[in-house]
């Protein structure tokens, strides 16, 4: 089908990551003819979620993908012409490094290990046997590239609702499976007792009448209830008064997607987990603060609002640490750990007093829109989000084209403006403008970039890190680091209830900014709060942590903060566009997709609200037909009444 595809196109941009699925539907809004190309199988980028056997699947595709040859440039080279020059890209994605994956459950063969509807039966006892056969299975048949327009635009869950943004939904078990490889070789390690099912018998004898049975969750069901998982590759949070959810709501890319909010803020202190208030019920509800504290914390909150009204407060203090200056607030050292760590979740060395008064004051603004917590989570996962923005695109228009590989930009040598691409069947397909995500740039035009590298862990738990009546609870912890100067790690907690693990169990994201490998990174922190599930039978006083069932680590390539300048011999009119970065919000991903939208299209508005196919009429015609194009587009209620009522001055909510 590759060769029917246009050959003229307004915009071509390369990568679905979210910054480039924002400014495709931009761009496909403002009239735009747009090509969305992906040399992946699957949406997203390092932004896109996965089952347990997609994840799988995709850590058994980037194997193969560093193992691939030097293709041949005799087909595409004929086509470039003497008074052009061809800028290659990048032929292997190597935006993933030092992966690492750890199974830590019973591995009962005895149980069925078919994935429901998706993994065969593997009657295999030899754990590398096994997994290696359970990655062949796993990953897609070969097939060619294709394209489809707005009329073929697949959805990924056709049982969400295309109504405005939804908080509560009921609760429902998810899917999950997964995969592992170490450097180029796929690997599983497996750690397990020989007397643990001797032990474990004993353990559910001798287990006091008090306590709650845990349930006994093995790897087999990991895989059988793999699609009950949505794994990110990236872990973020929305902020409720953030610029991703203005512009979903703005743009009614919102009738795409569904959220839960974030329930519970979490601080780790003197080795416990602790629930950190938030609103000013939870504050005068804590046990954990004093009554003097708490007014203490009101008074402080209350100032870090209004704080650029009181300059006087914080002049003296601009060179300072924001751990410095909350010392000489008065605060008592455990309030000065909340503040820091856990409402304006920044760092203890690098945080100075502005941007951290800043931070505490974005925290609180977020107060109150959707719940007692400033985040959102997304149903089934952060890859729904700009999945949603390509559907927008599709809608007006734009056309999607996944397995399509991009072998070079062609470039007119006498103006310096890249006039085309050319794909992997030898196609030209000629534009006025080219965005393109870092990663597909060649390693010669990336020679004098320097990039950040992101720790990341994804585990699966069996109970929530701090367990309360509700056991359905999404949860943020912010851990310190140990030692002065490292970087702390921020932990997700998601249950069943955000549609991305399976019952009975939890996902839990780590992040950081790497210093070493993930592993050397976050391992530490993962053996503060859990307990590796072998270990739970012999260590009674481990009982009390969740146990850790399977863990995977690795380290993700941070390419936010790259100047264009960083790049060599980039046509005037080809634009990067960054992967994700480490921050916990999606703020620098909108932003940079609003300003090279700006920079392309400067009279353009950014994301306008779609029309509504009743106000739309036609060469006069008194009847008001259908807009080809948009008739599936349907305005979305910004906000409930219920929602207004909660938009609330965050003021009212630290008022006595």
């Amino acid at each position: 089908m590759a060769d029917n595809l246009p050959t003229e196109f307004d915009v071509v941009i390369i990568g679905t990551g979210l910054p480039e699925s924002i400014l495709a539907a931009a761009c496909s809004r403002s009239g735009q003819s747009v090509l969305h190309i992906d040399s992946r199988s699957y949406y997203g980028g390092n932004w896109a979620s996965f089952s347990f056997s997609g994840l799988l699947s995709w850590l058994k595709e980037y194997q193969q993908n560093n193992d691939i040859g030097e293709e041949s440039t005799v087909v595409w080279q004929d086509l470039i012409h003497e008074t052009e020059e061809a800028i290659t890209l990048r032929k292997k994605d190597e935006t993933i490094q030092h992966t690492e994956a750890f199974c830590y459950a019973s591995q009962d063969m005895e149980d069925n290990v078919e994935e429901i509807g998706a993994l065969q039966k593997n009657p295999s006892l030899g754990v590398s046997n096994t997994f290696t056969e359970v990655l062949d299975s796993a990953l897609p048949e070969e097939s060619q590239s294709s394209y489809f327009n707005s009329d073929e635009m697949p959805a990924k869950h056709t049982q969400k609702s295309d109504t405005e943004i939804s908080l509560e939904v009921t609760d429902v078990e998810e899917s999950v499976e997964k995969e592992k490889y170490c450097g180029d070789k796929t690997c599983m390690h497996t750690v397990s007792d020989k007397d643990g099912d001797k032990d474990e018998s004993k353990s559910t004898v001798e287990d006091k009448a008090d306590e709650p049975i845990r349930n006994r969750i093995t790897y087999s069901q990991i895989v059988k209830e793999g699609r009950r998982f949505n794994i990110d590759l990236v872990s973020k949070l929305l902020y409720s008064q953030g610029l991703l959810i203005d512009l979903l709501i703005k743009s009614d890319v919102s009738r795409y997607v569904e959220f839960k909010n974030v329930t519970r803020i979490l601080a780790f202190r003197e080795g416990k987990v602790e629930q950190v208030p938030c609103s000013r019920a939870d504050v005068f509800n804590s046990k954990e603060l004093t009554m003097v504290e708490k007014r203490m914390l009101m008074k402080f909150l209350t100032f870090c609002l209004e704080y650029e009204q009181h300059p006087d407060e914080y002049q003296a203090f601009r060179q300072c640490s924001f751990s410095e200056y909350l010392k000489t607030k008065k605060l008592t050292p455990n309030l000065q750990h909340f503040v820091l760590h856990s409402i304006a979740m920044t760092s203890e060395s690098s945080c100075t007093t502005i941007d951290g008064l800043n931070a505490t004051k974005n925290f609180l603004q977020c107060l109150g829109r959707f719940g007692n917590t400033p985040f959102l989570f997304p149903l089934y996962g952060q890859g729904e989000i700009p999945q949603g923005f390509c559907r927008m695109c599709a809608v007006f228009g734009g056309i999607y084209c996944l397995r399509h590989k991009v072998q070079c930009f062609v470039v007119d040598k006498e103006s310096g403006r890249c006039k085309a691409i050319i794909d992997h069947f030898g196609q030209r397909i000629n534009a006025k403008y080219f965005i393109v995500e870092d990663s597909y740039l060649s390693e010669e035009t990336c020679s004098n970039v320097q990039y950040k590298q992101i720790s990341r862990a994804v585990l699966i738990t069996d109970q929530s890190i701090l367990k309360t009546d509700l056991d359905q609870q999404t949860s943020i912890l912010i851990v310190p680091p140990a030692e002065p100067g490292a970087c702390a790690v921020r932990v997700t907690e998601l249950c069943s209830s955000t549609m991305t693990c399976m019952k009975d169990t939890y996902l839990v994201h780590l992040t950081c900014s790497s210093s070493k490998t993930a592993r050397e990174d976050l391992e530490s922190v993962v053996k503060k709060l859990f307990t590796p599930y072998t270990e739970t039978e012999i260590n009674e006083e481990e009982l009390t942590k969740p146990r850790l069932l399977w863990a995977l680590y690795f380290n993700m390539r941070d390419s936010s903060g790259i100047s264009r300048s960083s790049y060599n011999g980039l046509p005037s009119n080809v634009y990067v566009c960054s992967g994700p970065d480490c921050g916990l919000g999606n703020e620098h991903a909108v932003k940079q997709a609003e300003t090279l939208f700006q920079e392309i299209f400067p009279t353009e508005e950014f994301c306008p609200p779609p029309p509504n196919p009743e106000d739309v009429i036609f060469d006069g015609d008194d009847k008001q037909p259908e807009t080809p194009g948009t008739n599936n587009v349907v305005m979305a209620k910004l906000e409930s009444s219920e929602e207004s009522k909660n938009l609330e001055s965050p003021e009212k909510h630290l008022q006595n």
